[in-house]
């Protein structure tokens, strides 16, 4: 199965696009993009120069990563959650790309509808931003992060959800222990 690219979508030469991979209306992918296979890449999404996304990863809806932004396996974008690329913007005084300041999305990270993530900060692998939230500081792995700016609120398990204080999931029975400040599941 090949990949699908809408007809309204600009695919621009040179992009990678994964096996299975749907492109839906009026995308941009960039001619150094990388998207892997089995992604969704949602109504109005924009994939910018030198982005990584990796297989299984859902964007939704006016989803747009910037270059500097990488995306790990099974990434979850929200309906217009926002990546930046530069601290330090002005339109009068551009700086160009060698000035962007990376971020990096952990595999099977959550970023919530909405959601702002201010470059130069990792989410960790499974973390959760919940919808609106700003991000302006790392995320520790399975991290719960809600509010303006983002703050830990709990931990979520692998399937997303709410980690008691037992650390041990309710709904699929995955246990944790803590690593660093994130967690790390027991295998």
């Amino acid at each position: 199965m090949s990949a699908y690219i809408h007809p309204t979508a600009v695919v621009d030469e040179g992009a990678e696009i994964g096996e299975g991979t749907k492109v839906w209306h009026f995308c941009h992918i960039e001619g150094t993009a990388k998207v892997g296979a089995g992604c969704s890449i949602g109504q109005n999404g924009y994939v910018g120069q030198h982005v990584t996304i990796g297989d299984g990863c859902k964007l939704q809806n006016n989803v747009s990563v910037y270059q500097g932004v990488t995306l790990g396996r099974g990434v979850f974008c929200g309906p217009s959650c926002v990546f930046t690329n530069d601290l330090t913007p002005r339109a009068r005084f551009p700086k160009g790309s060698a000035h962007f300041v990376p971020t990096v999305v952990e595999d099977g990270a959550s970023v919530g509808a909405n959601a702002t993530v201010v470059c130069g900060h990792r989410i960790g692998r499974c973390a959760m931003i919940g919808a609106g939230a700003v991000v302006a500081c790392d995320v520790p792995p399975h991290a719960l992060m809600l509010g303006v700016p983002a703050r830990p609120h709990g931990f979520v398990c692998t399937c997303g959800a709410l980690l008691r204080d037992a650390l041990a999931c309710p709904e699929c029975g995955r246990r944790f222990l803590p690593d660093g400040e994130g967690l790390r599941e027991v295998e």
